[in-house]
Protein backbone atom coordinates (compact mmCIF):
# COMPACT_ATOMS: atom_id res chain seq x y z
CA UNK A 1 0.00 0.00 0.00
CA UNK A 2 1.40 3.42 -0.96
CA UNK A 3 2.02 6.03 1.74
CA UNK A 4 0.20 9.27 1.03
CA UNK A 5 1.50 12.74 1.74
CA UNK A 6 -0.43 14.81 4.32
CA UNK A 7 -1.85 17.04 1.55
CA UNK A 8 -3.27 14.09 -0.38
CA UNK A 9 -7.02 13.46 -0.43
CA UNK A 10 -8.01 10.86 2.15
CA UNK A 11 -11.02 8.62 1.43
CA UNK A 12 -11.52 8.15 5.18
CA UNK A 13 -12.08 11.93 5.47
CA UNK A 14 -14.33 12.27 2.43
CA UNK A 15 -17.15 14.79 2.65
CA UNK A 16 -19.44 11.98 1.61
CA UNK A 17 -21.98 11.39 -1.11
CA UNK A 18 -25.16 13.24 -2.01
CA UNK A 19 -27.35 10.23 -1.16
CA UNK A 20 -26.82 8.24 2.03
CA UNK A 21 -26.14 4.67 1.02
CA UNK A 22 -26.47 3.04 4.42
CA UNK A 23 -29.56 3.52 6.58
CA UNK A 24 -32.23 1.52 8.40
CA UNK A 25 -34.29 0.90 5.26
CA UNK A 26 -31.40 0.29 2.87
CA UNK A 27 -28.39 -1.28 4.60
CA UNK A 28 -25.13 -1.02 2.69
CA UNK A 29 -24.09 -4.11 0.78
CA UNK A 30 -20.32 -4.35 0.89
CA UNK A 31 -19.00 -5.40 -2.50
CA UNK A 32 -15.34 -6.01 -1.92
CA UNK A 33 -12.69 -4.30 0.25
CA UNK A 34 -12.69 -0.91 -1.47
CA UNK A 35 -12.52 2.62 -0.08
CA UNK A 36 -14.68 5.50 -1.28
CA UNK A 37 -12.38 6.67 -4.08
CA UNK A 38 -11.83 3.13 -5.35
CA UNK A 39 -15.62 2.78 -5.57
CA UNK A 40 -15.81 6.04 -7.52
CA UNK A 41 -13.26 4.76 -10.02
CA UNK A 42 -15.11 1.48 -10.44
CA UNK A 43 -18.47 3.22 -10.85
CA UNK A 44 -17.00 5.26 -13.69
CA UNK A 45 -15.52 2.21 -15.42
CA UNK A 46 -18.81 0.29 -15.18
CA UNK A 47 -20.94 3.21 -16.42
CA UNK A 48 -22.69 3.41 -19.78
CA UNK A 49 -21.24 6.88 -20.33
CA UNK A 50 -17.69 5.52 -20.07
CA UNK A 51 -18.35 2.68 -22.49
CA UNK A 52 -19.68 5.12 -25.07
CA UNK A 53 -16.32 6.90 -25.18
CA UNK A 54 -14.97 4.12 -27.41
CA UNK A 55 -16.96 5.57 -30.33
CA UNK A 56 -16.56 9.30 -29.61
CA UNK A 57 -14.15 11.56 -31.46
CA UNK A 58 -10.82 12.57 -29.96
CA UNK A 59 -9.27 14.42 -32.93
CA UNK A 60 -10.44 12.53 -36.03
CA UNK A 61 -14.14 12.18 -36.78
CA UNK A 62 -15.35 8.57 -36.70
CA UNK A 63 -11.96 7.39 -37.97
CA UNK A 64 -11.64 4.45 -40.35
CA UNK A 65 -8.28 3.51 -38.88
CA UNK A 66 -8.26 1.27 -35.82
CA UNK A 67 -5.02 2.86 -34.64
CA UNK A 68 -6.30 6.41 -34.06
CA UNK A 69 -7.20 7.51 -30.57
CA UNK A 70 -10.79 7.97 -29.46
CA UNK A 71 -12.12 9.47 -26.21
CA UNK A 72 -11.86 6.11 -24.45
CA UNK A 73 -8.25 5.36 -25.32
CA UNK A 74 -7.33 8.98 -24.62
CA UNK A 75 -8.93 8.74 -21.16
CA UNK A 76 -6.97 5.57 -20.42
CA UNK A 77 -3.73 7.26 -21.47
CA UNK A 78 -4.51 10.27 -19.28
CA UNK A 79 -5.16 7.93 -16.35
CA UNK A 80 -1.80 6.22 -16.86
CA UNK A 81 0.04 9.54 -16.83
CA UNK A 82 -2.03 10.82 -13.90
CA UNK A 83 -1.32 7.74 -11.78
CA UNK A 84 2.42 8.05 -12.39
CA UNK A 85 2.44 11.69 -11.27
CA UNK A 86 0.19 11.02 -8.26
CA UNK A 87 2.38 8.18 -7.07
CA UNK A 88 5.52 10.29 -7.32
CA UNK A 89 3.90 13.13 -5.35
CA UNK A 90 2.37 10.89 -2.69
CA UNK A 91 -1.20 11.71 -3.75
CA UNK A 92 -4.22 9.43 -3.85
CA UNK A 93 -3.83 7.39 -7.02
CA UNK A 94 -7.38 6.05 -7.01
CA UNK A 95 -9.00 9.49 -6.95
CA UNK A 96 -6.55 10.74 -9.58
CA UNK A 97 -7.30 7.78 -11.82
CA UNK A 98 -11.06 8.17 -11.40
CA UNK A 99 -10.89 11.86 -12.33
CA UNK A 100 -8.75 11.10 -15.38
CA UNK A 101 -11.08 8.36 -16.58
CA UNK A 102 -14.19 10.51 -16.18
CA UNK A 103 -12.95 13.89 -17.39
CA UNK A 104 -14.29 13.55 -20.98
CA UNK A 105 -17.62 11.85 -20.26
CA UNK A 106 -19.56 15.05 -21.00
CA UNK A 107 -18.29 15.37 -24.58
CA UNK A 108 -21.01 15.01 -27.23
CA UNK A 109 -20.43 13.14 -30.52
CA UNK A 110 -17.75 14.60 -32.81
CA UNK A 111 -15.90 16.31 -29.96
CA UNK A 112 -15.61 20.08 -30.04
CA UNK A 113 -17.54 20.30 -33.32
CA UNK A 114 -20.51 18.61 -31.70
CA UNK A 115 -20.19 20.88 -28.69
CA UNK A 116 -20.19 23.96 -30.92
CA UNK A 117 -23.39 22.78 -32.62
CA UNK A 118 -25.15 22.11 -29.31
CA UNK A 119 -23.99 25.46 -27.93
CA UNK A 120 -25.57 27.20 -30.92
CA UNK A 121 -28.77 25.15 -30.74
CA UNK A 122 -29.09 25.83 -27.01
CA UNK A 123 -28.19 29.53 -27.17
CA UNK A 124 -31.61 30.58 -25.92
CA UNK A 125 -31.73 27.92 -23.21
CA UNK A 126 -28.41 28.40 -21.44
CA UNK A 127 -26.05 26.90 -23.99
CA UNK A 128 -24.01 23.71 -23.65
CA UNK A 129 -20.70 23.04 -21.91
CA UNK A 130 -19.08 19.62 -21.95
CA UNK A 131 -17.58 20.03 -18.48
CA UNK A 132 -20.93 20.93 -16.95
CA UNK A 133 -22.50 18.06 -18.86
CA UNK A 134 -20.00 15.64 -17.30
CA UNK A 135 -21.50 16.49 -13.91
CA UNK A 136 -25.04 16.27 -15.32
CA UNK A 137 -24.38 12.85 -16.87
CA UNK A 138 -22.89 11.43 -13.68
CA UNK A 139 -25.39 13.00 -11.27
CA UNK A 140 -28.63 12.83 -13.26
CA UNK A 141 -28.58 10.86 -16.50
CA UNK A 142 -26.79 7.70 -15.37
CA UNK A 143 -29.30 5.73 -13.28
CA UNK A 144 -28.03 2.26 -12.32
CA UNK A 145 -29.24 2.35 -8.70
CA UNK A 146 -32.81 1.67 -7.49
CA UNK A 147 -33.16 4.54 -4.98
CA UNK A 148 -31.55 7.55 -6.66
CA UNK A 149 -30.39 8.92 -9.98
CA UNK A 150 -26.74 9.30 -10.80
CA UNK A 151 -23.67 7.35 -9.73
CA UNK A 152 -23.66 9.01 -6.28
CA UNK A 153 -19.97 9.83 -6.46
CA UNK A 154 -18.05 11.36 -3.57
CA UNK A 155 -17.88 15.12 -3.06
CA UNK A 156 -14.16 15.05 -3.84
CA UNK A 157 -14.78 13.33 -7.17
CA UNK A 158 -17.50 15.77 -8.23
CA UNK A 159 -15.48 18.76 -7.01
CA UNK A 160 -12.48 17.62 -9.03
CA UNK A 161 -14.51 17.17 -12.20
CA UNK A 162 -16.25 20.52 -11.77
CA UNK A 163 -13.17 22.68 -11.31
CA UNK A 164 -10.10 20.70 -12.34
CA UNK A 165 -9.04 23.73 -14.36
CA UNK A 166 -9.44 26.07 -11.40
CA UNK A 167 -12.06 28.13 -9.56
CA UNK A 168 -15.28 28.95 -11.43
CA UNK A 169 -16.82 32.38 -10.89
CA UNK A 170 -19.65 32.09 -13.42
CA UNK A 171 -20.76 28.47 -13.83
CA UNK A 172 -23.06 27.51 -16.68
CA UNK A 173 -26.52 26.23 -15.91
CA UNK A 174 -25.59 22.54 -15.74
CA UNK A 175 -22.71 23.10 -13.34
CA UNK A 176 -24.78 25.59 -11.32
CA UNK A 177 -27.50 22.95 -10.90
CA UNK A 178 -24.95 20.38 -9.74
CA UNK A 179 -23.51 22.88 -7.28
CA UNK A 180 -26.97 23.74 -5.96
CA UNK A 181 -27.67 20.06 -5.30
CA UNK A 182 -24.30 19.33 -3.67
CA UNK A 183 -22.28 22.54 -3.01
CA UNK A 184 -18.80 22.16 -4.49
CA UNK A 185 -17.06 25.36 -3.29
CA UNK A 186 -16.58 26.51 -6.85
CA UNK A 187 -14.52 29.57 -5.94
CA UNK A 188 -11.74 27.51 -4.34
CA UNK A 189 -9.01 25.52 -6.03
CA UNK A 190 -9.62 21.75 -6.16
CA UNK A 191 -7.53 18.95 -4.71
CA UNK A 192 -4.04 18.21 -5.93
CA UNK A 193 -5.43 15.04 -7.50
CA UNK A 194 -7.77 17.12 -9.66
CA UNK A 195 -4.96 19.48 -10.60
CA UNK A 196 -2.85 16.48 -11.65
CA UNK A 197 -5.72 15.08 -13.73
CA UNK A 198 -6.04 18.38 -15.61
CA UNK A 199 -2.39 18.60 -16.58
CA UNK A 200 -2.15 14.86 -17.32
CA UNK A 201 -4.85 15.52 -19.92
CA UNK A 202 -2.68 18.23 -21.49
CA UNK A 203 0.40 16.03 -21.52
CA UNK A 204 -1.51 13.17 -23.13
CA UNK A 205 -3.09 15.08 -25.98
CA UNK A 206 -0.08 17.36 -26.57
CA UNK A 207 1.93 14.28 -27.43
CA UNK A 208 -0.47 11.65 -28.68
CA UNK A 209 -2.12 14.06 -31.12
CA UNK A 210 1.30 14.47 -32.76
CA UNK A 211 1.38 10.71 -33.22
CA UNK A 212 -2.13 10.61 -34.71
CA UNK A 213 -1.48 13.65 -36.88
CA UNK A 214 1.63 12.04 -38.37
CA UNK A 215 -0.21 8.74 -38.86
CA UNK A 216 -3.05 10.52 -40.66
CA UNK A 217 -0.63 12.38 -42.95
CA UNK A 218 -1.88 15.80 -41.80
CA UNK A 219 1.47 16.53 -40.16
CA UNK A 220 4.98 15.83 -41.39
CA UNK A 221 7.98 15.21 -39.21
CA UNK A 222 9.70 18.26 -40.69
CA UNK A 223 6.74 20.41 -39.63
CA UNK A 224 6.72 19.05 -36.10
CA UNK A 225 10.46 19.61 -35.75
CA UNK A 226 9.88 23.34 -36.14
CA UNK A 227 8.60 23.31 -32.54
CA UNK A 228 11.56 23.97 -30.19
CA UNK A 229 10.57 21.37 -27.59
CA UNK A 230 10.11 18.66 -30.20
CA UNK A 231 13.37 19.57 -31.95
CA UNK A 232 15.27 19.31 -28.67
CA UNK A 233 13.80 15.92 -27.79
CA UNK A 234 14.31 14.67 -31.35
CA UNK A 235 18.00 15.55 -31.12
CA UNK A 236 18.27 13.42 -27.98
CA UNK A 237 16.50 10.51 -29.65
CA UNK A 238 18.65 10.68 -32.78
CA UNK A 239 21.78 10.80 -30.64
CA UNK A 240 20.73 7.54 -28.96
CA UNK A 241 19.45 5.78 -32.08
CA UNK A 242 21.43 7.32 -34.94
CA UNK A 243 21.51 4.02 -36.84
CA UNK A 244 17.72 3.64 -36.87
CA UNK A 245 15.57 5.11 -39.71
CA UNK A 246 13.73 8.27 -38.61
CA UNK A 247 10.29 6.79 -39.26
CA UNK A 248 11.02 4.13 -36.64
CA UNK A 249 11.73 6.76 -33.97
CA UNK A 250 8.42 8.60 -33.73
CA UNK A 251 7.26 6.40 -30.86
CA UNK A 252 10.51 7.04 -29.02
CA UNK A 253 10.09 10.79 -29.59
CA UNK A 254 6.60 10.73 -28.07
CA UNK A 255 7.65 8.59 -25.10
CA UNK A 256 10.69 10.73 -24.36
CA UNK A 257 8.73 13.96 -24.63
CA UNK A 258 6.06 12.68 -22.23
CA UNK A 259 8.83 11.66 -19.84
CA UNK A 260 10.43 15.10 -19.99
CA UNK A 261 7.11 16.80 -19.29
CA UNK A 262 6.21 14.47 -16.41
CA UNK A 263 9.66 14.79 -14.79
CA UNK A 264 9.56 18.58 -15.05
CA UNK A 265 6.04 18.68 -13.63
CA UNK A 266 6.92 16.53 -10.62
CA UNK A 267 10.03 18.57 -9.80
CA UNK A 268 8.25 21.91 -10.13
CA UNK A 269 5.16 20.75 -8.21
CA UNK A 270 7.22 19.44 -5.29
CA UNK A 271 8.88 22.85 -5.04
CA UNK A 272 5.55 24.67 -5.16
CA UNK A 273 4.02 22.44 -2.47
CA UNK A 274 7.00 23.01 -0.19
CA UNK A 275 6.94 26.77 -0.75
CA UNK A 276 3.19 26.98 -0.15
CA UNK A 277 3.38 25.43 3.30
CA UNK A 278 0.18 23.39 2.81
CA UNK A 279 -0.30 20.69 5.42
CA UNK A 280 -3.56 19.05 4.34
CA UNK A 281 -6.01 18.81 1.45
CA UNK A 282 -8.11 21.70 2.75
CA UNK A 283 -4.98 23.89 2.77
CA UNK A 284 -4.57 23.09 -0.94
CA UNK A 285 -8.10 24.36 -1.63
CA UNK A 286 -7.44 27.55 0.32
CA UNK A 287 -4.00 28.16 -1.20
CA UNK A 288 -5.36 30.60 -3.75
CA UNK A 289 -3.16 29.28 -6.54
CA UNK A 290 -2.49 26.22 -8.66
CA UNK A 291 0.21 24.07 -7.08
CA UNK A 292 0.59 21.55 -9.90
CA UNK A 293 2.37 22.85 -12.96
CA UNK A 294 5.37 23.01 -15.24
CA UNK A 295 8.49 25.07 -14.68
CA UNK A 296 8.42 28.43 -16.49
CA UNK A 297 10.65 27.08 -19.26
CA UNK A 298 8.57 23.95 -19.85
CA UNK A 299 5.36 25.99 -19.62
CA UNK A 300 6.58 28.20 -22.46
CA UNK A 301 7.65 25.16 -24.50
CA UNK A 302 4.28 23.47 -23.96
CA UNK A 303 2.36 26.58 -24.99
CA UNK A 304 4.43 26.84 -28.17
CA UNK A 305 3.61 23.22 -28.94
CA UNK A 306 -0.11 23.90 -28.43
CA UNK A 307 0.00 26.89 -30.75
CA UNK A 308 1.59 24.73 -33.43
CA UNK A 309 -0.97 21.96 -32.99
CA UNK A 310 -3.90 24.35 -33.31
CA UNK A 311 -2.48 26.00 -36.41
CA UNK A 312 -1.27 22.85 -38.14
CA UNK A 313 -3.62 20.04 -37.03
CA UNK A 314 -6.76 21.10 -35.19
CA UNK A 315 -7.44 23.88 -37.74
CA UNK A 316 -6.20 21.91 -40.74
CA UNK A 317 -8.53 22.42 -43.75
CA UNK A 318 -9.60 18.76 -43.75
CA UNK A 319 -10.36 18.95 -40.03
CA UNK A 320 -12.39 22.12 -40.53
CA UNK A 321 -14.34 20.46 -43.34
CA UNK A 322 -15.09 17.42 -41.17
CA UNK A 323 -16.11 19.70 -38.29
CA UNK A 324 -18.57 21.49 -40.57
CA UNK A 325 -20.22 18.20 -41.49
CA UNK A 326 -20.31 17.13 -37.84
CA UNK A 327 -21.92 20.40 -36.77
CA UNK A 328 -24.54 19.89 -39.47
CA UNK A 329 -25.36 16.42 -38.14
CA UNK A 330 -25.70 17.53 -34.52
CA UNK A 331 -27.56 20.72 -35.35
CA UNK A 332 -29.85 18.85 -37.72
CA UNK A 333 -30.69 16.27 -35.08
CA UNK A 334 -31.55 18.95 -32.53
CA UNK A 335 -33.82 20.76 -35.00
CA UNK A 336 -35.54 17.52 -36.02
CA UNK A 337 -36.22 16.42 -32.45
CA UNK A 338 -37.35 19.90 -31.50
CA UNK A 339 -39.86 19.90 -34.36
CA UNK A 340 -41.03 16.31 -33.86
CA UNK A 341 -40.14 14.70 -30.52
CA UNK A 342 -41.71 11.43 -31.70
CA UNK A 343 -38.54 10.92 -33.74
CA UNK A 344 -36.69 10.28 -30.48
CA UNK A 345 -36.72 6.82 -28.88
CA UNK A 346 -39.98 6.17 -27.03
CA UNK A 347 -38.51 6.38 -23.53
CA UNK A 348 -36.81 9.71 -24.23
CA UNK A 349 -39.90 11.11 -25.93
CA UNK A 350 -42.11 10.03 -23.03
CA UNK A 351 -39.99 11.97 -20.53
CA UNK A 352 -39.80 15.15 -22.63
CA UNK A 353 -40.77 18.18 -20.50
CA UNK A 354 -43.35 20.63 -21.84
CA UNK A 355 -41.71 23.85 -20.64
CA UNK A 356 -38.48 25.50 -21.67
CA UNK A 357 -35.60 25.43 -20.96
CA UNK A 358 -36.09 21.89 -19.66
CA UNK A 359 -37.47 20.72 -23.00
CA UNK A 360 -34.44 21.74 -25.04
CA UNK A 361 -32.05 20.55 -22.35
CA UNK A 362 -33.66 17.11 -22.42
CA UNK A 363 -33.14 16.91 -26.19
CA UNK A 364 -29.54 18.02 -25.76
CA UNK A 365 -29.03 15.33 -23.10
CA UNK A 366 -30.09 12.67 -25.60
CA UNK A 367 -27.86 13.98 -28.38
CA UNK A 368 -24.85 14.55 -26.10
CA UNK A 369 -24.89 10.90 -25.07
CA UNK A 370 -24.64 9.67 -28.65
CA UNK A 371 -21.54 8.14 -30.14
CA UNK A 372 -20.36 9.44 -33.51
CA UNK A 373 -21.72 6.50 -35.46
CA UNK A 374 -25.05 6.48 -33.61
CA UNK A 375 -25.49 10.20 -34.35
CA UNK A 376 -24.93 9.51 -38.06
CA UNK A 377 -27.48 6.68 -37.99
CA UNK A 378 -30.08 8.77 -36.13
CA UNK A 379 -29.54 11.66 -38.55
CA UNK A 380 -30.15 9.39 -41.53
CA UNK A 381 -33.35 8.15 -39.87
CA UNK A 382 -34.67 11.50 -38.67
CA UNK A 383 -33.44 13.92 -41.31
CA UNK A 384 -32.31 12.06 -44.41
CA UNK A 385 -29.27 10.89 -46.37
CA UNK A 386 -25.95 12.55 -45.76
CA UNK A 387 -22.93 12.54 -48.01
CA UNK A 388 -19.96 11.63 -45.86
CA UNK A 389 -16.42 11.92 -47.24
CA UNK A 390 -14.23 8.84 -47.33
CA UNK A 391 -12.69 8.18 -43.94
CA UNK A 392 -15.23 10.20 -41.98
Amino acid sequence: MSVHAPWASDPARSKGRLHEEQNATAPLIVRGPRDAFQRDRDRIIHSISFRRLRHKTQVFMAPDGDHFRVRLTHSLEVAQIGRTIARALGLNEDLTEALCLAHDIGHPPFGHAGEAALTTAMAGQGGFDHNGHTLRALMEIEAPYPRWRGLNLTWEMLEGLAKHNGPIANPGWALAQADAAFPLDLMQWPSLEAQVAAIADDIAYDNHDIDDGLRAGLLTLDQVLEVPLVARIWAQVRARFGDVPPERLVGELIRTQIGEMVTDLITETRARITASGVACADDVRAAGECLVGFSPAMRDDERALKRFMYASLYHHPSQRAAAGIAEGIVGGLFAAYRADPALMPADWAARLPEAEPQRSRHIADFIAGMTDRYAITRYQQAVGPIDLPEGF
